[in-house]
């Protein structure tokens, strides 16, 4: 059974998914994964409307075409990119992470029109203690439609059945009311 936990101070919200503990118990005893382990060949993970994929050198007019959008940047980690270079760079500090197995964003692909409209990732990931923080970012344009929702689920499938982690956690702005109902619908309900 996995449990939920939001927080509320001043400035974030904090998600908590986490395994029941007998199940939690089994799995601290298995053997620890590596960042490497899992990301060296980041997999291809697939939902109803997206295919999470690897980020390509032919994604950044997609990706540009979000990234330079302020309000899809107004709660991010990053600045609003203000050229295609901004992008053009990203790409490649992405690909070069890949390259190195080093923990690195999926792009999210939609699989009706074939573009990249996202990115979702484990942006901290501790394996000694089995638990790893989630983000991600999407196109304004399918904002409120569920895509980052069905996204977010899939990454918690992957953590828990892939990564030998117990709990798993996101954080937002206050302000970022997207984001908190995204943390909202993705608790995955057990028995």
């Amino acid at each position: 059974m996995v449990m939920k936990d939001i927080r509320k101070n001043n400035f974030i919200l904090v998600w908590t998914c986490q395994m029941d503990h007998k199940v939690m118990k089994a799995k601290i005893g298995g053997p620890m994964m590596d960042v490497e382990d899992i990301f060296k060949d980041l997999p291809v993970l697939e939902t109803d409307r997206t295919i999470l994929r690897k980020i390509e050198k032919n994604d950044v007019q997609d990706i540009f075409a979000y990234c330079s959008d302020e309000e899809v940047s107004k709660y991010t980690t990053w600045d609003t990119h203000q050229k295609i270079e901004d992008t053009e760079n990203f790409v490649h500090f992405v690909c070069d992470r890949y390259s190195k197995g080093q923990l690195s964003p999926w792009g999210i692909q939609n699989k009706t029109k074939g573009k990249i409209i996202g990115t979702c990732d484990f942006v901290n990931w501790n394996s000694d203690h089995c638990r790893a923080e989630i983000g991600y970012a999407l196109s304004r344009e399918y904002w409120g439609q569920g895509y980052m929702t069905e996204c977010v689920k899939k990454l918690i499938e992957f953590g828990f059945m892939n990564m030998n982690l117990v709990r798993i956690e996101a954080r937002c702005l206050l302000g970022n009311i997207g984001s908190s109902r995204v943390m909202e619908k993705s608790i995955i309900k057990g028995d």
